[in-house]
Order: C-alpha cells, then sequence, then structure tokens
C-alpha cells in the first residue's frame, strides 16, 4: 500500500495542503487546470485514493479550555476560530466549538458531538493531550506544542526577541517581563526569547525583572499586581514586555494611574495584536501575530496529517511600533 500523504503530494506540486484536499475530492473552488496538476501528482506518486473514504473528516471539534473562555482571551482565540471556520466552510467540514474542562473527561464531552477529529486550541494539560492520542482520532494543536504531535504555532520566541531588541535600540535598559505560567509554552517561549535579546545586546538580566502575575479574581488583578510589584523597586524599570496584550493593556492603565508618562517614563509593549491594541491610549506596540491563519492552518493540517509523520509548523510574526514604546528605532 502506497505511503504517499497529501502533504507529499501538495510539495511536490508547490500547491497548499487545503487545495489538494480539494482537488483529490473533486470539491468546487479550483480551476481544471489546477485540478488536473493535483489529480497527475497523485497519480505519479502512487497515491491510494482509498485513502479518502478511509479517512474522511467530516465533523471537527475546535476545543478551547475553560481557562481560556474569558474577556481577556476571546479576542485572540475568536479570530482563530473564524480562520478556521472559513476553512470548514470552504471544505464544506462542520465545526464543533467546545469549551472542555482539565482532566480526562475531555473524550466523553466530545462524544456526543460525533466527532471525527480535534483541533486542540491554546493550553492543554498533558493528561488532556495524551486522552486525546489514545481516541485514535486526528488531532492537531494549534497555539500549543507538545512532541509527536502536529502542531502550529507562531513564532512565539523570535516576536518576543523582537519587542525587547525594539526596547534596547530605543535606549531601554531596564526592561521588566510581565509573564504567565510557564507550563504554557507559548508564555515559556515568550520569556526565552526576552532573554535571548538582552543575552545578544549583553545586557545584564535581572531575575527580579520578571514577574508572572499571579491568577487572581479575573485577570486584570494578577497583572495590575506584577506591576505593582515592578514600579515599587528602587530601580525602577524604563519599559515593560507583557505576555500579550490583554496584559499589557492593564499594564498600561496601572502606569498611567500612577501618573506615569508612556512612553517617556516607561515603555510598553504586548504580544498578538488584537484589536483593542491599535485604539488604546496611548496605540500599544505589539507582535502581530496572524490569528486567522493560525486556526485556517490547524484544519489544513488535520486534512493532510499523517499519523506516522507529525508536523511542527511555525507562523511568521511581525512587530508593530506604535506609541506605547519609543519609535526612535
Amino acid at each position: 500500500m502506497s505511503s504517499t500523504t497529501i502533504r507529499d503530494i501538495a510539495k511536490a506540486s508547490g500547491l497548499s495542503i487545503g487545495t489538494v484536499s480539494r482537488g483529490l475530492r473533486n470539491q468546487s473552488g479550483l480551476s481544471e487546470e489546477t485540478r488536473q496538476v493535483v489529480r497527475d501528482t497523485a497519480l505519479r506518486l502512487g497515491y491510494d485514493f482509498t485513502q479518502l473514504r478511509k479517512n474522511r473528516i467530516r465533523r471537527i471539534g475546535f476545543l478551547l479550555h475553560s481557562q481560556h473562555n474569558t474577556l481577556a482571551s476571546s479576542p485572540f482565540f475568536s479570530a482563530v476560530l473564524h480562520g478556521a471556520e472559513q476553512v470548514c466552510r470552504r471544505e464544506g467540514l462542520s465545526l464543533s466549538f467546545i469549551v472542555a474542562g482539565p482532566g480526562q473527561t475531555i473524550v466523553e464531552q466530545t462524544r456526543g458531538h460525533q466527532l471525527d477529529a480535534f483541533l486542540c486550541v491554546g493550553y492543554f494539560e498533558p493528561e488532556v493531550l495524551e486522552a486525546l492520542k489514545r481516541s485514535g482520532k486526528p488531532t492537531v494543536l494549534v497555539d500549543l506544542h507538545r512532541r509527536g504531535m502536529t502542531s502550529v504555532n507562531p513564532d512565539h520566541q523570535h516576536g518576543s526577541f523582537l519587542a525587547t531588541s525594539h526596547l534596547l535600540r530605543s535606549g531601554r535598559r531596564t526592561i521588566a517581563l510581565i509573564s504567565g505560567s510557564p507550563a504554557h509554552y507559548s508564555l515559556e517561549q515568550r520569556a526565552r526569547g526576552y532573554r535571548r535579546a538582552l543575552f545578544e545586546a549583553q545586557v545584564q538580566a535581572d531575575p527580579d525583572l520578571e514577574v508572572i502575575a499571579p491568577q487572581l479574581g479575573d485577570g486584570e488583578a494578577g497583572v495590575i499586581e506584577a506591576m505593582r510589584q515592578l514600579l515599587a523597586r528602587r530601580k525602577r524599570p524604563d519599559a515593560v514586555v507583557c505576555f500579550n496584550d490583554s496584559a499589557a493593556l492593564v499594564a498600561m492603565r496601572q502606569c498611567l494611574n500612577e501618573g506615569l508618562r508612556i512612553p517617556e517614563d516607561i515603555a510598553v509593549v504586548g504580544f498578538d495584536d488584537i484589536g483593542g491594541a491599535s485604539v488604546a491610549h496611548p496605540p500599544l506596540s505589539t507582535v502581530r501575530v496572524d490569528k486567522e491563519s493560525l486556526g485556517a492552518k490547524g484544519v489544513e493540517l488535520l486534512l493532510g496529517m499523517s499519523a506516522d509523520e507529525p508536523q511542527e509548523l511555525t507562523l511568521p510574526v511581525v512587530l508593530i511600533v506604535r506609541e506605547s514604546t519609543s519609535s526612535n528605532d
């Protein structure tokens, strides 16, 4: 039996996984010329067309951890969901949005939906991921990473490196980091990028400038507490890198409440480029993540994945400089 996958055909033809999937299934939205390229490449590589019937995905579960189902998280994850919905609509698939709590009951929670595959978005505990693997259903991690599982992530580390380097180039030297739990892959990688930028600029890292926002109440309280802790230091930071835009907007508001000027007294930079970043006062510098592409790529990976070849896809990010940081970069 041929081991050729949809991904192999996409690579050989120079087409996207989604285009190859549509071409093999004879779905609408492709020119006859593109459809023929897909079919010719599949035949040349010895693709087993019976796989289409055997592995047909019709119903996908978009799984979001209950800790992400908050107002602060929704601007990011709703955009990821929208990207996944667009591909599902194009491919004639149904997508179920499911907020899942911790523990191994997740498979039972989703049983009633009769799902063929899972998109796990954001953070999930290792035992949840193991339960999903044992279910035998195709699973792709979005904004989440685990060795041996197919995933798609923005370049968290490089984004944080870009943000911190921008602050260093604008003359800041006492740069703080407000982070969240290092159990989250994205936050751990963003902290690494911050440290790497300091190291490459030969700026001495101060562990006391790295503060993990405690989980208090609705989340804002933890960021406020972290910002107060930093501003109470004898040598106050002249810049702060925040683990996402929602946290950065809270930190910026706290600085303004304490009479500081932004960016003159302290610069603030976020991550994700949610809608509220550009309309904040002052507008927030941030790292732009193509959130809709994350969701879209997640679905495309599901359609083209091979159980034997987990794929790790990293999407590029872009630094967006606005008034919350010095712009003489």
